[in-house]
């Protein structure tokens, strides 16, 4: 198993395992979300590659000014994490977890954050075995609003 950070040839086997993370999200927004790893500072995405050369798992990442329970900035953020379900429990994700530590280090951050759905048990207890402490636990709201005519201006 080799894990190492992501480079443009992965575009399609990373694709597909963006899908069976996010099985919602519209393909154009993988692919430009994919293509938005390349060459930026603040962002980076590793896959996991097993002896075969298949893709087994990915990790993105990215640098944030702030993350619940951290005190310090630049901190290191896992936006999306998922390994294959045969791959599970063999240490895979840990190691994604660990390149990606590694290169927050780099970008001088001393902490790691993530987020999990309240619903994700096998993900927080994932996040639970490599270290992670619950920081604190939130429901976010939207609405759709209605566009509004314009205001006249007061004269």
């Amino acid at each position: 198993m080799k894990v190492r950070q992501a480079q443009p040839q992965d575009v399609e086997g990373w694709f597909a395992l963006r899908r069976a993370l996010w099985p919602d999200c519209p393909d154009q927004d993988h692919r430009e979300e994919i293509q938005a790893q390349f060459g930026a500072v603040d962002l980076a995405g590793f896959v996991a590659e097993a002896e075969d050369g298949q893709l087994v798992g990915f990790l993105e990442a990215s640098l944030r000014r702030y993350a619940e329970g951290c005190v310090g900035s630049p901190v290191g953020y896992i936006e999306g994490w998922y390994v294959l379900p045969a791959w599970r429990r063999q240490g895979v994700g840990a190691m994604l977890v660990e390149a990606a530590e590694r290169w927050a280090a780099e970008q001088g951050c001393a902490e790691m954050a993530s987020d999990i759905e309240l619903d994700n048990a096998a993900s927080l207890k994932a996040h639970m075995a490599l270290g992670f402490v619950e920081a604190e636990r939130l429901i976010r709201v939207a609405k759709k609003i209605r566009k509004l005519p314009e205001a006249r201006p007061r004269t």
